[in-house]
Order: C-alpha cells, then sequence, then structure tokens
C-alpha cells in the first residue's frame, strides 16, 4: 500500500532535521557563560563571606567538589555497586557530629540527640564497607594472584599511635593534619575503584580514612573519661549492628540495603543538627552560616531520611512499586516546599530559642513530608536514579554539618559523597535520555519524545522451544547475552554461568552485553555475575559491545525489554525516544527469554519481539536457564 499521510510528514520532518546544518559555535557559548557563572558565583561568594574561616571552609569545598567528580568519573561501571557502598560508608562520618553533641551536651535531649546520631552512623560504616567488601570480593577470578591488604594495618596502626603520641605532646597542629590525612585516604577510597585491580585497596583507604577520621576527632573533644567511654559505647553498638546487617545481605537486596542506609546517615544528620541548636545558650547570638548549616543539614537530612525509607520499601516488595498519583500533587509539593522555606526564613532571622527550635523541628516535618511524598510519586523502575539523588543529598548534608561544626573534613568528605550521587544520577539520565526533573516528578518520556502519536507495529511473534535454542547455541560460534532484572529476580545467574562456562570451553566466544540502567543499581547486574562466578573480563557495556552484534550469531535476551527496545532508534515519538540502547536485533538470530510478552516498565511495545530474526522463549528464567544449562553439559560434557 501507498504510505500514509502521517508517513510521508514524518519522513519529511526527518530529513529536515537531518539537513539542519551543525552549529559549531553553540558549545563554545555554553561554555563561555558556564565560566562566566562560575567566575561570578564564586566572587559574590567573596563579597558575602562573613570571615576567614567560611572563606577557608569554601575553599575547601571547592576544591573537593572538584576532586570528587574527577574521582567518581574515573570509576568502571562494573564497579558502580561497591561505590555507592563505599560512599554509604564514608558518610557515617556523620557519627563525629554526633560525637561533638555528646561532647559539648548540657542537656539530656541533646545528648540523646547525639549519641543516636553517633550509633546510626557507625551502623553505615561497619555495614557499608562489609557489604563494599563483599561485593569486591566477588570480582576476584580463580586465576588472580594472592592478595595482603592486611599488611596495610601495620602503617595504618603506626599512624594511628604517633598521631596519639603528638597530640599528647603539646603539638597544635596535629589534629588538623591528622583529619588532612583522613580525607585524603576518603578520596583514596573513590579513586581505587577505577579499576579491579586497585578497588580492593580503595576500599582500604576507605576504611583507615574513616578510622583516622574518628580518632582525630576523639583528640579533640577534651571530652571525660565518662563521656569518652559512652561515645565508644554507641560506636560499639552501631558497629555490632552494622556487623550483623552487613554480613547478612545478599546481592539481590543490595538496592534495598543501601537505601536504608542512605536513610539513617539523613536522620543521623538531622539528629546533630537539631541537638546542636538545642544546645546552644542563646541561639540569638548565631551567625548567618552558622544558622544556615543547621537549617540546611537538617533540612537535607529529613529529606534523605523519609526519601530513602520509601526507596526500600519499593525495592524490598514492602511498598507498591507502582507511583502514587494524588491529585494535585505539583501542588502539595510546592506547598511543602514553601512551609520549609518559610520556616528557614524564620530560622534564619535568629529568633529567640522557642520560635526558632519551633520553626527548625517545623521545617524538619515538612521537608521529610516533601521527601516521602516525592520519592512515592516516582515509579520502582525509576528507583536506581532516586537511590544515587539521596546518595547524592547524604553528602550535601554531611557538607552543611562540616560548615556547622567547622570541621574541613567533614567537608570534604561530604563533597566527595555529593558529587559521586550526582555524578551517578547523570550517568543514569544520560542512560535514559532522561531529564532529572522528569524523574523526580514521576513522569516519563525522554528528552527527544516527539509530540505525536507512537507507531504501532503490527506482526506476530515466533515462539521457540528450550531444544531449538539449544541447537542454535550449539552451532553459534560468537554468542553475547543480554542480562536485565528479569535475571536478577529470578536468580537465573548462578545456571546460566554453568551453561557459559561450557560454552567457553567448547572454544565459543560469550560474552555479556550490560545496559548502565540494567538492574535496580548502578552496576547491579555486574555484582550478580560476579557472584555467580562470571570473570569480569566477558562483560562489557553499552558503548564497548554495540558496534559487535552485526558480527554476532546469537543474542541470549534474558529479562531485558526497554534497555533492548528499537522503537527508541525508530520511533521518534515513543517514550524512549533517543534513549542508548542495545542494538541486539542486528545479532544473526535473538533469543529473547521473559515470562511473558507483556511490555516494560516504559508501557512501549518492543517491535524486536516481532522480527523476523528474533524468536521468544516464555517461561521462569531461572527455569529455562537450568534446562538450556542441563542440555549444554550433557552434549558436550559427555
Amino acid at each position: 500500500p501507498p504510505p500514509t499521510q502521517e508517513e510521508l510528514d514524518k519522513k519529511a520532518e526527518a530529513e529536515r532535521i537531518a539537513n539542519i546544518p551543525p552549529d559549531y559555535k553553540a558549545p563554545y557559548v555554553s561554555g563561555a557563560k558556564n565560566a562566566m557563572y562560575l567566575g561570578g558565583a564564586c566572587i559574590g561568594m567573596g563579597m558575602a563571606a562573613p570571615d576567614v574561616a567560611f572563606s577557608s571552609m569554601f575553599t575547601t569545598f571547592a576544591l573537593s567538589n572538584i576532586i570528587g567528580i574527577q574521582c567518581v568519573l574515573g570509576v568502571t561501571h562494573a564497579l558502580h555497586s561497591p561505590l555507592m557502598a563505599v560512599t554509604n560508608a564514608i558518610s557515617g562520618t556523620t557519627a563525629l557530629g554526633g560525637m561533638h553533641l555528646m561532647a559539648h551536651s548540657t542537656s539530656g535531649f541533646a545528648n540523646f540527640l547525639g549519641a543516636s546520631a553517633t550509633a546510626l552512623s557507625t551502623v553505615n560504616i561497619v555495614g557499608g564497607f562489609i557489604v563494599s567488601g563483599k561485593m569486591l570480593d566477588m570480582f576476584k577470578r580463580p586465576d588472580d594472584p594472592p592478595e595482603y591488604y592486611h599488611y596495610y594495618g601495620a602503617p595504618a596502626a603506626a599512624t594511628a599511635a604517633l598521631y596519639g603520641g603528638a597530640h599528647m605532646a603539646g603539638f597544635p597542629q596535629v589534629d588538623a593534619a591528622a583529619g588532612t590525612l583522613a580525607g585524603l585516604l576518603c578520596i583514596g577510597g573513590i579513586g581505587g575503584l577505577s579499576s579491579q585491580e586497585t578497588a580492593r585497596l580503595g576500599n582500604v583507604s576507605g576504611q583507615a580514612g574513616v578510622a583516622l577520621a574518628v580518632a582525630s576527632t576523639f583528640g579533640t573533644l577534651h571530652c571525660s573519661p565518662g563521656t569518652a567511654m559512652s561515645i565508644a559505647t554507641m560506636m560499639g553498638v552501631g558497629g555490632a549492628a552494622g556487623y550483623v546487617i552487613g554480613n547478612k545481605v545478599e546481592p539481590t537486596s543490595l538496592p534495598q540495603t543501601v537505601a536504608a542506609f542512605h536513610s539513617l546517615v539523613g536522620l543521623a544528620a538531622s539528629g546533630a543538627a537539631i541537638g546542636d541548636y538545642w544546645n546552644t545558650p542563646d541561639p540569638t547570638t548565631l551567625d548567618s552560616v552558622h544558622l544556615a548549616s543547621i537549617y540546611l543539614a537538617t533540612v537535607i537530612g529529613s529529606v534523605t531520611t523519609t526519601g530513602s525509607l520509601v526507596a526500600f520499601g519499593k525495592l524490598d516488595g514492602r511498598l507498591d512499586s507502582a507511583p502514587m498519583q494524588l491529585e494535585m500533587k505539583d501542588q502539595i509539593n510546592i506547598g511543602l516546599g514553601a512551609a520549609t522555606l518559610g520556616a528557614g526564613a524564620v530560622v534564619m532571622g535568629a529568633p529567640g530559642f522557642g520560635l526558632g527550635m519551633t520553626m527548625l523541628g517545623g521545617s524538619f516535618l515538612t521537608s521529610g513530608a516533601l521527601g516521602w511524598h516525592t520519592a512515592a510519586s516516582i515509579g520502582g523502575a525509576d528507583m536506581p536514579v532516586v537511590i544515587t539523588v539521596l546518595n547524592s543529598y547524604s553528602g550535601w548534608a554531611l557538607c552543611a554539618e562540616g560548615f556547622m561544626l567547622q570541621q574541613p573534613l567533614l567537608t570534604t568528605v561530604g563533597a566527595l559523597i555529593g558529587c559521586s550521587g550526582a555524578a551517578l544520577t547523570k550517568i543514569m539520565c544520560d542512560a535514559m535520555n532522561r531529564d532529572i526533573l522528569s524523574v523526580i516528578s514521576g513522569g516519563f518520556g525522554t528528552k527527544a519524545t516527539g509530540k505525536g502519536e507512537a507507531m504501532v507495529f503490527e506482526g506476530e511473534a515466533t515462539m521457540t522451544s528450550v531444544d531449538d535454542v539449544v541447537g542454535q547455541l550449539k552451532e553459534a560460534q560468537k554468542v553475547i547475552i543480554v542480562p536485565g532484572y528479569g535475571l536478577a529476580v529470578a536468580k537465573a545467574q548462578y545456571p546460566l554461568q554453568e551453561m557459559v562456562d561450557v560454552l567457553t570451553k567448547a572454544g565459543k566466544e560469550v560474552r555479556f552485553a550490560i545496559h548502565p540502567v540494567a538492574g535496580r543499581m548502578p552496576g547491579q547486574l555486574n555484582v550478580l555475575l560476579a557472584e555467580a562466578g562470571v570473570p569480569y573480563d566477558l562483560v562489557e557495556e553499552l558503548e564497548e559491545i554495540n558496534d559487535d552484534f552485526d558480527d554476532t550469531d546469537l543474542t541470549l535476551v534474558i529479562g531485558a525489554n526497554d534497555t533492548v527496545n528499537s522503537a527508541a532508534e525508530d520511533d521518534p515519538n515513543s517514550e524512549i525516544a533517543g534513549m542508548p540502547v542495545l542494538r541486539v536485533w542486528n545479532s544473526k538470530q535473538v533469543i529473547v527469554m521473559k515470562r511473558s510478552m507483556a511490555a516494560g516498565y516504559a508501557g512501549v511495545d518492543n517491535p524486536v519481539f516481532l522480527k523476523d530474526n528474533t524468536d521468544m522463549l516464555l517461561g521462569d528464567a531461572k527455569d529455562t536457564c537450568d534446562k538450556l544449562a542441563t542440555e549444554i553439559k550433557g552434549f558436550y560434557n559427555k
């Protein structure tokens, strides 16, 4: 039949867009504007700085942001899950704020808040490092050389002993030097994740950094033996809880565990900030920087707490993963935001204790409600982005705590974590071609989605059987496996690895292709495959492998949908238009293993299922992989 007018219009529009000449000046104009904004912002901060201490802290904050961005962007995608676990552990330095509050509290309530912040933060420290260590150990290959990272315990202990001796000898600047070294070690903890070879060294560096941070903070407290014992007790309780939680976590539970840990950091930051205000003899004497720091730590911590709890509930199946659609949800968010800002304006006016505490408590409640409602309005499949955003928030709360306590170490570590979360958020949004505001507002569609009607793909899918797929695997020489979240849910990675091992020994080239947003947190599928024993050098990212499908005999898609949807490239009006996808349809034969023919999270039909070179193998992923592995092992291990 001749093309319809709509099809002709789409073709004409595509040709018009293709013929638009590139604007070579645009990136330079944009860069010049950004440079102007940066210069103006820095000079403006200098003009508004109330004293030398603030300028010094701002310098630390700015430089830490630059270092943090560079470190995080250097982390390989396969290690994004360990990155979140390490930053989660380091964000437990909110314990330092709790320690300060316990040492200088003048009331039982302030002491309670300080003790709670200290214990909750230590859960994060111990649990986070145990989880990151477990994940990194999964990437070890049988033929890797032995490692002796425990030897680094000797210089760590020697440095701590040297610091203790210098502190008792009365050297006035040794506390600051120890804090600087702690910050450098935490930076090394992130930088080490740039490769598999240095990742476990990075984890050790982060542990040493946090330990030295705690030790140097003890040195500056000048508290009584009884108070020191109370602090140690709270850290012991939190550490014991973190040890138990960290050792119980399974790889499939990592996303919800990370979300739960974020909530602890947020609550600790808010508690320390409110306790600091409560502990002030006369709040009317506080300067604007101190008041702003208290307010920001309270609000950001509260948003992080409630948002993380909702993310935990959705990821753990305790809450409905569908987005909550309240009427006038935007107006609700605006109202809660306005109430939070209004309370902050009153706090910044340095009122008396009664009014100030009421407004600070009010901002804590309204910002918490805002965090809860915003996270609840986002669908479960977008929780990876929510987790990275909350990871960033926990860092900024830590920065505010650093300004509040005049602690450069907290500002350095907070900026490092804030940049980590922000960078991961950008990576995830770019991988979906979506705007962060679209995700946070609970909307669908990408930045490239047109305004017209999406294409309707007609045809009938071809079904296949386990026996037919086994035959195709026997004949194929080059195989690519594309896992999705369905593989994680079914825990099909174990029989899949057994099958891959047999095929590899039979001389076939088998690789895995991972999309950046596959799974429920960045890099989760890399960890799941590593846990099953898949060597990490067989696992490649979208940019590395996408051009290789043309030369591939057989592609197995297991539990993936939107990430392999050709409508992203073929339909400018699709909800996922412009989203980078794995071009599985370019291989000679595609087998899609799914539980059903249902659309993916975006609700977009997948035309790949209808293509002539695609067969559907429906059923539970683990059962199907078990059958495939059994047949393949039976054939090659005769």
